[in-house]
């Protein structure tokens, strides 16, 4: 049996006409930047983030990026992330001059660590506390961080809060969706997403409507009016043809979600009735809406050995994320060493990611357990 990490053809087929059909009206038209499909996203978004004002971007890893312009975060400055998450995260700090300061993360989660957070500023001389501008947490595999903490944290210091929301949309923390508690929420339309397009694209959600309208000038260059900058923006645009198909999507997103969660539930009970609870650990459910961007076990031992067994029987899985940040090459300037952040570099070397997709038929999950049962036990 084969059961891919991800099936997007599955998903294509239940959609195809409406999208053949807006690609065509597309393509008459001519009109493939910006413009009225891009605003009735934007509009869509807004409402269902419940979040004042939304702005379609390039992508998510430009969002995060236009958020910190818009922020006047820059040189000197630092802002406030966790070490295991995807690159985007901390690349976007330093592509703007700033320097990523990780804390490690909640060990049932995955997500940043509240606590830390304040013992890391509160540790910090005074001096560089002042840099400290904002804070970035993300909201890993589709569960929200411990927000109201955070919340505090960022009132008490002054610090705007990025909420890195690329594999969230739609996941709640105490009634309130992702994106709507922070300054800004950032979110990835890349395709594996839970709602994904044809190619790269992301969005950006606002409280404020003065921030909201500087990224919007940020957006295309700076200009405002067009071939006047005050200011050096970026080309960070939605393309006409990625908010359609994304509205589209928006459409089935509860639908899909549900199924996400239905899944998660099975898994549950198949790894209990197959006896391996005391050997996988499946995602905690801490918040109030968890949309399973990916579902994520930890296992004690032999995660490698059996994720070569998973691809050996045809069962696509992944690693997210083999190497914490901080351990990253390129963020050697840092000084950060190995044992810095122990829970996230467990989560590198004892995490797997399982097949979540809406479309997996019971015979798939049943088949997926069935495996590392026989892995486990029958080896």
């Amino acid at each position: 049996m084969m059961v891919p990490l991800l099936d997007l053809k599955a998903q294509y087929r239940s959609i195809r006409e409406e999208c053949l059909a807006v690609t065509e009206e597309i393509y008459e038209s001519q009109y493939f930047i910006l413009g009225p499909r891009v605003e009735e996203l934007e509009a869509g978004i807004a409402r269902y983030c419940d979040s004042p004002y939304a702005l379609g971007v390039s992508s998510g890893t430009d969002a995060l990026l236009l958020a910190l312009m818009a922020g006047g975060i820059g040189p000197g400055h630092r802002v406030i992330t966790t070490p295991y998450t995807f690159f985007a995260t901390a690349g976007s700090i330093s592509r703007v001059g700033a320097l990523p300061v990780f804390v490690d993360i909640e060990p049932d989660t995955f997500n940043i660590s509240p606590d830390l957070i304040r013992k890391c500023i509160e540790d910090m001389p005074e001096a560089q506390r002042k840099t400290v501008k904002a804070v970035m947490p993300v909201h890993l595999y589709g569960q929200c961080a411990d927000m109201d903490p955070i919340g505090d944290l960022a009132r008490e210091y002054n610090l705007m809060v990025i909420e890195d929301a690329a594999q969230a949309i739609g996941s709640e923390y105490k009634g309130r969706r992702a994106g709507a508690m922070g300054d800004v929420g950032c979110f990835s339309f890349f395709p594996s997403k839970n709602l994904g397009g044809f190619g790269d694209g992301g969005v950006v959600t606002a409280h404020s409507g003065q921030l909201y309208e500087e990224m919007k000038i940020l957006r295309v260059h700076g200009g405002h009016p067009k071939y006047y900058h005050r200011k050096i923006g970026g080309n960070f645009r939605l393309d006409a043809l990625q908010a359609a198909i994304v509205s589209i999507k928006l459409k089935y997103l509860d639908d899909w979600t549900a199924a996400r969660q239905e899944n998660a539930g099975n898994y549950r009970r198949l790894f209990k009735e197959a006896g391996l609870e005391e050997i996988v650990k499946c995602p905690v459910e801490k918040e109030n809406r968890h949309i399973y961007n990916q579902f994520v076990i930890s296992v004690e031992r032999d995660r490698d050995e059996l994720r070569q067994f998973l691809t050996e029987n045809n069962i696509g899985n992944e690693i997210y994320y083999p190497v914490p940040l901080h351990l990253q090459e390129c963020f050697a300037y840092l000084n950060y060493r190995k044992g810095d952040f122990p829970v996230s570099e467990h989560a590198a070397t004892h995490t797997l990611a399982l097949p979540v997709y809406p479309e997996l038929a019971d015979q798939q999950l049943e088949y997926v357990v069935e495996q590392i049962r026989n892995f486990y036990f029958k080896r």
